[in-house]
């Protein structure tokens, strides 16, 4: 294989990025060495935000819950056992119509904080941004 030619490169200052090589001391023998302290490579890091765009398409393709079924289920409990002191029991149907109901509520109500997020010329959004967001949808409690 022919050799490439390589540029200098701008330091940062900091560890430098590539392969890390672990050196054999000449002690010990090389048969036994040579497998274990090769070369061991480093996982390949995205750009910021390249990850996050993926995460996007894909939950945007998607239809199943967001929130894992039992931990959903566990904060119904939780709820229903602060207003009442008695056990209840719950239809699966009515546990899955209550997460439907939930999740499509907090998705819309990310999606207004967001807007709200991105009229303030901010990428990150805020409290202030749900709030105002609860606000404008007329949720009166916040």
């Amino acid at each position: 294989m022919a050799r490439v030619k390589q540029t200098a490169r701008k330091s940062t200052g900091g560890k430098s990025p590539g392969l890390v090589k672990h050196i054999v001391s000449k002690k010990q023998n090389a048969k036994t060495a040579a497998p274990e302290d090769t070369v061991e490579k480093r996982r390949y890091r995205f750009r910021p935000g390249t990850v996050a765009l993926r995460q996007i398409r894909r939950y945007q393709k998607s239809t199943e819950m967001l929130i894992p079924k039992l931990s959903f289920q566990r904060l119904v409990r939780e709820v229903v056992a602060a207003f009442k002191r008695q056990e209840f029991r719950f239809q699966v149907l009515a546990l899955e119509a209550l997460q439907e109901a939930s999740e499509a509520y907090i998705t819309g109500l990310f999606e207004v904080t967001n807007l709200c997020a991105i009229h303030a010329r901010r990428v990150t959004i805020m409290p202030k941004d749900i709030q105002l967001a609860r606000r404008i949808r007329g949720n009166a409690f916040f």
